[in-house]
């Protein structure tokens, strides 16, 4: 896995520890890791594009030049739109008091 979208992954010490949260209960450590703080929040490594977002960094590692990815960016760029479309749609379906 590229180092870069490991440290995207890793959350900040001060997200993961057991005090940052008034939620936060201990845990053993074989039980799994903590919740996000934010539950709702969508991870990168959730989405979709993520091949998109991969092929980009990738793209990059392999050439300095920026607008020699042009391409790759453009297709990850048109991925999250249509992401962004379908979660507005599913939203929209959903009643705010049912």
């Amino acid at each position: 896995m590229d180092p870069r979208i490991e440290l995207l992954a890793k959350k900040p010490d001060h997200m993961t520890s057991l005090g940052s949260s008034p939620h936060a209960t201990p845990m053993a450590a074989s039980t799994s890791p903590p919740p996000h703080e934010y539950p709702s929040a969508a991870k990168i490594s959730d989405s979709i594009c993520f091949p998109q977002y991969t092929a980009s960094l990738k793209c990059l590692e392999a050439n300095q030049e920026k607008s020699n990815c042009q391409q790759f960016f453009d297709d990850y760029k048109e991925c999250k739109k249509k992401e962004r479309e379908a979660r507005l749609e599913r939203n929209s379906k959903r009643s705010f008091f049912s």
